[in-house]
């Protein structure tokens, strides 16, 4: 199972519900990767996705404690285990991917074994974090691609695997 994440350089990844910025070439990045597969989010990052509707051409996992919490095109679920053992009846662990946001992130990484995360050489203002990779003892950087994007920021593709 995988996590896919960007996150500046002190490992934020929000504020007041937003993403930190929005960089074309990440986001082409994460479609590439999730297209096809499940996808699994916190309410809150389901709440903050255009139009609150279910990210297209993926099969929708929304985590949340609130039982009356309902929304078209998503399979609800009550927990990390519940969301994981009905995404696996349909997807491979490999095609499966937690997308946010920090909890769901914080609960992930006792499962995942890929992380692909979008490293931004730049901070932002951020009230969600996730932990810091690089200093991870059971994590291990396999791959990284920096470029420069569009708006000129310095962004790398790190693949990070669990040992």
């Amino acid at each position: 199972m995988n996590i896919i994440v960007a996150a500046d350089k002190n490992w934020g990844i929000g504020f007041k519900g937003n993403l930190l910025t929005h960089i074309k070439e990440d986001m082409k990045f994460f479609k590439e990767m999730t297209v096809g597969k499940a996808v699994i989010m916190g309410r809150e990052t389901f709440l903050s996705l255009p139009g609150q509707k279910p990210l297209p051409d993926r099969k929708n996992f929304v985590l949340t404690t609130n039982p009356d919490f309902q929304a078209d095109g998503v399979t609800v679920c009550s927990s990390m285990e519940e969301a994981i053992k009905m995404a696996k009846l349909e997807f491979k662990d490999e095609e499966i991917f937690f997308i946010g946001g920090e909890r769901v992130y914080r609960e992930a990484e006792k499962y995942a074994d890929t992380a692909y995360i979008t490293k931004i050489d730049e901070e932002f203002e951020a009230d969600r974090f996730i932990p810091d990779f690089d200093g991870l003892n059971n994590w291990q950087i396999k791959e990284e691609n920096m470029l420069k994007t569009e708006k000129g920021l310095y962004i790398s593709f790190a693949t990070y695997k669990k040992i």
